[in-house]
Protein backbone atom coordinates (compact mmCIF):
# COMPACT_ATOMS: atom_id res chain seq x y z
CA UNK A 1 0.00 0.00 0.00
CA UNK A 2 2.99 2.12 0.54
CA UNK A 3 6.48 1.99 0.71
CA UNK A 4 6.02 -1.09 -1.45
CA UNK A 5 3.81 -0.26 -3.70
CA UNK A 6 5.76 2.58 -4.26
CA UNK A 7 9.27 0.97 -4.88
CA UNK A 8 7.19 -1.53 -7.06
CA UNK A 9 5.98 1.68 -9.19
CA UNK A 10 9.18 2.85 -9.50
CA UNK A 11 10.63 -0.76 -10.35
CA UNK A 12 8.79 -0.91 -13.01
CA UNK A 13 9.20 2.78 -14.29
CA UNK A 14 12.74 1.67 -14.56
CA UNK A 15 12.03 -1.75 -16.94
CA UNK A 16 12.33 -4.46 -13.96
CA UNK A 17 9.80 -6.84 -14.56
CA UNK A 18 7.80 -7.10 -10.38
CA UNK A 19 6.23 -9.90 -8.98
CA UNK A 20 4.16 -8.77 -6.10
CA UNK A 21 2.28 -10.44 -3.36
CA UNK A 22 0.10 -8.49 -1.01
CA UNK A 23 -1.38 -8.53 1.96
CA UNK A 24 -4.78 -6.96 1.72
CA UNK A 25 -5.24 -5.22 -1.59
CA UNK A 26 -3.78 -6.40 -5.07
CA UNK A 27 -1.90 -3.63 -6.87
CA UNK A 28 -3.54 -1.84 -9.52
CA UNK A 29 -0.85 -1.94 -11.69
CA UNK A 30 -1.09 -4.24 -15.02
CA UNK A 31 2.03 -4.30 -15.39
CA UNK A 32 2.88 -6.30 -12.01
CA UNK A 33 3.13 -9.84 -11.93
CA UNK A 34 1.00 -10.78 -9.06
CA UNK A 35 0.26 -13.25 -6.73
CA UNK A 36 -1.70 -14.36 -3.26
CA UNK A 37 0.80 -15.65 -1.28
CA UNK A 38 0.76 -15.35 3.39
CA UNK A 39 4.36 -15.75 4.47
CA UNK A 40 2.86 -17.10 7.76
CA UNK A 41 0.61 -19.92 6.34
CA UNK A 42 1.93 -20.26 2.78
CA UNK A 43 5.39 -21.69 1.20
CA UNK A 44 6.54 -18.93 -1.56
CA UNK A 45 4.98 -20.24 -4.52
CA UNK A 46 8.63 -20.67 -6.49
CA UNK A 47 6.59 -22.00 -9.43
CA UNK A 48 5.33 -18.33 -10.07
CA UNK A 49 9.17 -16.87 -9.89
CA UNK A 50 11.28 -17.14 -13.03
CA UNK A 51 14.79 -19.11 -12.16
CA UNK A 52 16.83 -16.24 -11.12
CA UNK A 53 15.83 -13.27 -8.81
CA UNK A 54 17.73 -10.17 -8.26
CA UNK A 55 15.76 -8.95 -5.37
CA UNK A 56 13.66 -8.67 -2.86
CA UNK A 57 11.62 -6.43 -0.59
CA UNK A 58 9.89 -7.60 2.20
CA UNK A 59 7.95 -4.81 3.16
CA UNK A 60 4.88 -5.81 5.44
CA UNK A 61 3.12 -2.83 7.40
CA UNK A 62 2.07 -2.75 11.10
CA UNK A 63 2.16 0.43 13.68
CA UNK A 64 -0.24 -0.81 16.05
CA UNK A 65 1.27 1.70 19.13
CA UNK A 66 0.04 1.41 22.57
CA UNK A 67 1.57 2.16 25.99
CA UNK A 68 3.76 -1.43 26.86
CA UNK A 69 1.10 -1.64 29.86
CA UNK A 70 -1.05 -2.22 27.93
CA UNK A 71 0.45 -4.55 25.36
CA UNK A 72 -0.48 -8.53 25.56
CA UNK A 73 2.52 -10.45 25.14
CA UNK A 74 0.76 -12.08 21.94
CA UNK A 75 0.48 -8.86 20.20
CA UNK A 76 4.44 -9.38 20.60
CA UNK A 77 4.88 -13.01 19.03
CA UNK A 78 2.12 -11.79 16.37
CA UNK A 79 4.43 -8.74 15.50
CA UNK A 80 7.49 -10.88 15.28
CA UNK A 81 6.25 -13.61 13.37
CA UNK A 82 4.93 -10.82 10.49
CA UNK A 83 8.16 -9.25 10.52
CA UNK A 84 11.08 -11.19 11.37
CA UNK A 85 9.69 -15.05 10.90
CA UNK A 86 7.74 -14.08 7.56
CA UNK A 87 11.29 -12.26 6.18
CA UNK A 88 13.06 -15.69 7.29
CA UNK A 89 10.66 -17.57 5.02
CA UNK A 90 10.39 -15.47 2.34
CA UNK A 91 14.35 -15.47 2.02
CA UNK A 92 15.14 -18.97 2.96
CA UNK A 93 12.86 -19.89 0.32
CA UNK A 94 14.11 -17.45 -2.46
CA UNK A 95 17.99 -18.07 -1.47
CA UNK A 96 18.54 -20.72 -4.52
CA UNK A 97 16.93 -18.07 -6.85
CA UNK A 98 18.98 -15.17 -5.47
CA UNK A 99 22.26 -17.25 -5.55
CA UNK A 100 21.58 -17.61 -9.38
CA UNK A 101 21.62 -13.94 -9.68
CA UNK A 102 25.30 -11.89 -10.57
CA UNK A 103 23.81 -8.74 -8.53
CA UNK A 104 21.24 -9.94 -6.02
CA UNK A 105 19.85 -7.85 -3.38
CA UNK A 106 17.35 -8.22 -0.17
CA UNK A 107 15.63 -5.40 1.25
CA UNK A 108 13.90 -5.21 4.46
CA UNK A 109 12.06 -2.35 6.42
CA UNK A 110 12.85 -0.95 9.82
CA UNK A 111 12.16 1.94 11.78
CA UNK A 112 14.15 4.93 12.56
CA UNK A 113 12.68 4.68 16.20
CA UNK A 114 14.61 1.40 16.58
CA UNK A 115 18.12 3.55 17.04
CA UNK A 116 16.06 6.26 18.45
CA UNK A 117 13.79 4.94 21.18
CA UNK A 118 10.35 6.38 20.79
CA UNK A 119 7.02 6.39 23.52
CA UNK A 120 4.58 3.90 22.92
CA UNK A 121 6.76 2.07 20.30
CA UNK A 122 8.20 -1.31 22.33
CA UNK A 123 5.80 -3.59 20.15
CA UNK A 124 7.28 -1.80 16.85
CA UNK A 125 10.91 -1.57 17.70
CA UNK A 126 11.17 -4.96 19.35
CA UNK A 127 10.40 -6.45 15.94
CA UNK A 128 12.17 -4.39 13.85
CA UNK A 129 15.10 -4.07 15.83
CA UNK A 130 15.15 -7.96 15.27
CA UNK A 131 14.95 -7.21 11.47
CA UNK A 132 18.34 -4.95 11.81
CA UNK A 133 19.73 -7.95 13.79
CA UNK A 134 18.59 -10.07 10.96
CA UNK A 135 20.47 -7.73 8.13
CA UNK A 136 23.28 -7.64 9.74
CA UNK A 137 23.83 -11.04 10.55
CA UNK A 138 23.21 -12.02 6.41
CA UNK A 139 25.09 -9.46 4.97
CA UNK A 140 27.65 -11.12 6.24
CA UNK A 141 27.00 -14.63 5.78
CA UNK A 142 25.59 -14.32 2.10
CA UNK A 143 28.55 -11.65 1.45
CA UNK A 144 29.59 -11.14 -1.49
CA UNK A 145 26.93 -13.37 -3.67
CA UNK A 146 23.71 -11.58 -1.59
CA UNK A 147 23.48 -8.02 -0.53
CA UNK A 148 21.60 -7.43 2.46
CA UNK A 149 20.05 -3.96 4.06
CA UNK A 150 17.86 -2.94 5.74
CA UNK A 151 16.00 1.39 5.35
CA UNK A 152 14.69 2.54 8.77
CA UNK A 153 12.48 4.90 7.31
CA UNK A 154 10.67 7.41 9.35
CA UNK A 155 6.97 7.75 9.75
CA UNK A 156 5.97 8.21 6.15
CA UNK A 157 2.73 9.49 4.70
CA UNK A 158 0.76 6.12 3.30
CA UNK A 159 -2.34 4.82 4.10
CA UNK A 160 -0.82 2.88 7.27
CA UNK A 161 0.18 6.15 8.55
CA UNK A 162 -3.45 8.22 7.88
CA UNK A 163 -4.16 7.70 11.45
CA UNK A 164 -1.55 9.33 13.06
CA UNK A 165 -0.75 11.78 10.06
CA UNK A 166 -4.49 13.13 9.96
CA UNK A 167 -3.41 16.67 9.68
CA UNK A 168 -1.36 19.32 7.99
CA UNK A 169 0.03 20.18 11.29
CA UNK A 170 1.08 16.30 12.46
CA UNK A 171 2.75 15.80 8.82
CA UNK A 172 4.76 18.85 9.40
CA UNK A 173 5.64 18.30 13.40
CA UNK A 174 6.82 14.27 11.49
CA UNK A 175 8.97 15.63 8.62
CA UNK A 176 10.94 18.25 11.16
CA UNK A 177 11.42 15.20 13.61
CA UNK A 178 12.75 13.21 10.67
CA UNK A 179 13.73 14.90 7.65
Amino acid sequence: KGIGKSLAATLIEEGAQVFWTYNETSPDNGDVHFFSFNAMEDELPLADLPEVLDGIAYCPGSINLRPFARIKAEAFVSDFELQVVGAIKVIQAALPLLKKSEQASVLLISTVAVQSGVQIHSKVEASTGAIEGLTRSLAAELAPKVRVNAIAPSLTNTPLAAKLLSSDEKIQAYAERHP
